[in-house]
């Protein structure tokens, strides 16, 4: 079964006990000495805690071991791990946890067997393997400690985005009929008989050639209209979109779990010690 560093799992796992972070607590024995601190945490595949990582202290040495969370007592109150019975003698046969350590079966093995009883003869099928088998090494010893889970209901918003209308921009022709008035000119000729302004004054005929077929030519013209069509820009349309902002305010009725504590005989209840007890 591969096991995961919290964060690694669960990357507000501080959020998830309610800000609480056991990677930032000491190792303690039940006497009260010092004897390391809680570098990181593994968790199963269901986010179950399975080891403590601990940065042992020893004579002014430094070793980092894996501690089954059932020998471990966490107080987030008191910002310490207690652990009964962590002998330096232990801390010795236990093999050295690093980073980059791929934590296997075999492993595994070598760390439970520095905590198992020195009596126990059980063989172990790597195949058939499960924690329960070494119960007291990873159950919670619910004498000292118990998981009690409150939890609360919260408004969680989100935005949809959804298509809600479409505007169309196009064109079509329409047609009329348009006047246009352009004046024109025509010539045309006029013929006059008038007198002539030389009636009385005699001509001598042996000056005067007389000509069959003397013709005048006066060229006539009119303007006729000519009228076409063109097309010009008669205005600009812009089609674009912009965005009008506005808040929408939801109520919904929402949960909470609060503790009920009843105690029956004469005894002392730490209500605040209850109110954040121990998460795991």
């Amino acid at each position: 079964m591969p096991l995961y560093k919290i964060a690694d799992f669960d990357p507000n796992y501080r959020d998830t006990f309610g800000g609480d972070d056991v990677k930032a607590l000491d190792l303690y024995t039940e006497g009260g000495t010092k004897i390391g601190s809680v570098d990181d945490v593994l968790v199963d595949p269901d986010g179950r805690f399975r080891y403590l990582v601990i940065d042992t202290a020893y004579d002014f040495s430094s070793k980092k071991i894996l501690l089954p969370i059932g020998l471990a007592r966490i107080d987030y109150n008191a910002k310490r791990v207690f652990v009964d019975g962590l002998s330096k003698e232990q801390v010795q046969r236990l093999p050295e946890y690093r980073e980059n350590l791929t934590v296997d079966y075999d492993y595994e093995e070598q760390v439970r067997k520095a905590y198992r009883p020195l009596s126990s003869t059980t063989n172990h099928n790597r195949d058939t393997y499960d924690y329960q088998q070494d119960s007291a090494l990873y159950n919670l010893n619910n004498q000292k400690q118990e998981t009690f889970r409150l939890y609360e209901e919260r408004l969680i918003a989100n935005k949809n985005r959804v298509k809600t209308g479409e505007v169309a921009v196009g064109k079509h022709i329409e047609t009329e009929t348009a006047r246009v008035s352009v004046p024109i000119e025509k010539e045309r000729v006029v013929i006059e008989r008038v007198n002539p302004t030389d009636t009385g004054t005699a001509v001598n005929p042996s000056n005067l050639q007389f000509q069959e077929g003397e013709v005048a030519r006066i060229e006539i013209y009119e303007e006729t209209p000519d009228i076409h069509k063109e097309a010009f820009v008669r205005e600009e349309v812009r089609v674009r979109k912009v965005v009008d902002r506005d808040t929408v305010e939801a109520q919904e009725t929402i949960r909470r779990e609060e503790l009920d504590i009843r105690t029956e005989g004469d005894l002392l209840t730490n209500k605040s010690d209850i109110n954040s007890s121990d998460r795991i």
